[in-house]
């Protein structure tokens, strides 16, 4: 039987926080939605199981009584010893179970655009969650009815043994299997849920999507996951961004990055282009003597950093378009040109002066 401190990571003197704390970060990590693997499944019941004796303080008192794995030989102490051979705790009872327990933790996957992480945004989900029953409000019983004193253990929710041994008359106590163990037994269950106090219903949430938000980042919803069994605490909601591809603009942290083309004639004379950005018109100012890969540098219009009211900025890369067709006035002023310019002769260039490796150092070093 595996000691639930090791389980749960934590020292024999740990503090209720510091075990939620170690509890919720292993869920996060085995939970099914988030680890399907059979492996995880096993792990997430024994650290799910752990918290539950843990959290209770008559179950922990108790467990640190009998159920720790402090002795020597590999055993826990007496405790373990009896409850190896006879397969019921030592000692007395913590007394019966709550029905309520707390709901599972749920993770979403949200997509968002550009736009929408450009300053954070307000979004409506809708989700299918566990909820509580509003016929029973959690009772689990039927309007009017409630749960009665379980007949076989008088509502101890375990029943208790003597087992004669070589250490003589010893008592044990197993979970009633009448009530299994919550020391009381519901005779009229609700019919909308079944006696579970919780129905599966859709949702409609209201998320704040924080800016500049990336792929991959999480998102977590105090109690905003599935309401626990017979009405008891939610877990909470995970929700994971994933920003979608822009047919314009990517990204690089809170700078985004852009090509622009242009005309050989307003590369050579220079010009000021206007587009559209996420949040408006750009004036972008192209120098006369602008050159592919050239990039230009518009303050402050990228997105707005997480943490402060700061933006990045806007990153142009120059694309000068060399035209294909051009009329007989057209190519007698180009040559009148070339006359004037003494153009160096053609070489191979190493390739990061090329347009692509220009653009490579300016966007990525």
């Amino acid at each position: 039987m595996a000691d639930h401190y090791e389980t749960l990571g934590v020292a024999r003197d740990a503090s209720t926080e510091e075990i939620k704390k170690a509890y919720r970060k292993l869920a996060r990590q085995l939970h099914p939605d988030v680890n399907p693997s059979d492996e995880a499944s096993e792990k997430f019941k024994s650290v799910t199981h752990a918290y539950d004796v843990l959290s209770d303080p008559q179950q922990r008192q108790q467990y640190d009584m009998g159920g720790g794995q402090s002795g020597a030989g590999g055993f826990g102490g007496f405790g373990d010893i009896f409850d190896t051979f006879f397969g019921g705790g030592f000692g007395g009872t913590s007394g019966p179970q709550s029905r309520a327990q707390r709901g599972q933790d749920a993770l979403i996957r949200l997509d968002v655009s550009l736009d929408d992480v450009m300053f954070g945004v307000e979004r409506e989900i809708t989700i299918d969650t566990a909820a509580l029953c509003s016929t029973c409000e959690g009772s689990c019983c039927q309007p009017g009815t409630e749960p009665t004193t379980c007949p076989i253990c008088r509502g101890a929710g375990v029943i208790q043994r003597q087992v004669r041994s070589l250490f003589g008359n010893v008592v044990t106590n197993q979970p009633c299997n009448s009530c299994r163990g919550f020391g009381s037994v519901i005779e009229h269950p609700c019919v909308e849920c079944s006696g579970q106090g919780r129905v599966r219903e859709k949702r409609t949430l209201s998320i704040a999507i924080p800016s500049g938000v990336e792929s991959g980042m999480r998102m977590q919803m105090r109690n905003g996951g599935e309401v626990g069994p017979a009405g008891g605490p939610s877990g909470d909601l995970f929700i994971e961004f994933r920003v979608t591809h822009h047919d314009i603009f990517s990204r690089d942290g809170e700078d985004l990055l852009a090509t622009l083309e242009i005309a050989m004639t307003d590369a050579i004379l220079g010009t000021t282009a206007h587009i559209d950005g996420l949040d408006g018109e750009v004036s972008v100012d192209i120098k006369p003597g602008s050159q592919s890969g050239d990039i230009v540098v518009v303050k402050q219009r990228g997105i707005t950093k997480t943490r402060s009211n700061s933006r990045g900025d806007l990153k142009i890369a120059l694309q000068v378009l060399t035209p294909q067709k051009l009329s007989k006035k057209e190519q007698e002023l180009v040559r009148e040109l070339a006359k004037t310019q003494k153009a160096p002769a053609p070489r191979l260039g190493e390739f990061q002066q090329s347009m692509f490796g220009k653009i490579r150092d300016r966007f990525f070093n």
